[in-house]
């Protein structure tokens, strides 16, 4: 039984990502998260009492995942000469760390020095994030399609917006990947890198491609051969 108050709010907080995910925004209620957890009802009520400080919650878990999953890899380590150093290819959540909150990516990547980077093969980095965006569509779909519900929703909410549209992928990552690949505007080549990955991710639980199974061989080559063809001729 759950009956701590962070456990029963995260147990709340959770179901509320899973309504948003399989009913849209219009069913999530105070009601009907008392109703799907077998809550006493205005459990939801005391501890979220309005339905901004739920959607707060809502993001604030999704953004936390997202720093759990990218500790987790335990690959990316942080390039030994700061950030503005390349990123290294070979790990496979390249891009999975969010941006710290508040601190705009590219300003900090243009703030550093650095000397040209050697190039890189753009199938490695292709792969290694193909792999990375299927294991987010195996095992996040609920975030990802909670995420894209929010972000739509939340257009007139700056705070939050922001929030959302910079937890999954790192724009800093990306513009060190480009750097390395020996882009003369990495910056640029990241945000529209990024823009791809949302449609890719889009398309794979919402679009034209939802019948194709993440954690199969044939998902990671479809997400890996679009990327290589946005990686490749980088400059």
């Amino acid at each position: 039984m759950i009956t701590s108050t962070p456990e029963r709010r995260t147990l709340i907080v959770d179901c509320a990502i899973d309504l948003i995910a399989a009913q849209g925004l219009r069913a999530l209620t105070h009601r009907a998260l008392d109703t799907a957890l077998d809550l006493p009802p205005g459990s939801t009520s005391y501890y979220f009492r309005t339905k901004r400080r739920l959607i707060e919650a809502v993001v604030e878990r999704i953004a936390l995942r997202s720093r759990i999953d990218f500790a987790a890899a335990n690959t990316l380590r942080p390039p030994p000469g700061g950030p503005g150093e390349p990123a290294d290819p070979n790990d496979p959540a390249i891009l999975g760390e969010p941006d710290p909150p508040g601190e705009p990516a590219a300003l900090v990547e243009s703030a550093v020095p650095h000397d040209p980077p050697a190039r890189t093969d753009a199938d490695i980095p292709a792969r290694n994030i193909a792999t990375w965006l299927d294991q987010l569509l195996a095992h996040r779909r609920t975030h990802l399609i909670t995420r894209h519900a929010l972000i739509i929703d939340l257009l007139g909410d700056p705070t939050l917006h922001e929030r959302l549209t910079g937890c999954l992928f790192s724009h800093r990552h990306a513009t060190s990947l480009f750097r390395s690949l020996g882009s003369t505007d990495p910056e640029t080549r990241a945000a529209d890198f990024i823009a791809v990955i949302e449609g890719l991710i889009f398309d794979r639980f919402a679009g034209a491609r939802t019948a194709l199974t993440p954690g199969t061989p044939a998902s990671v080559d479809q997400l890996a051969r679009v990327l290589a063809v946005h990686l490749t001729g980088s400059v």
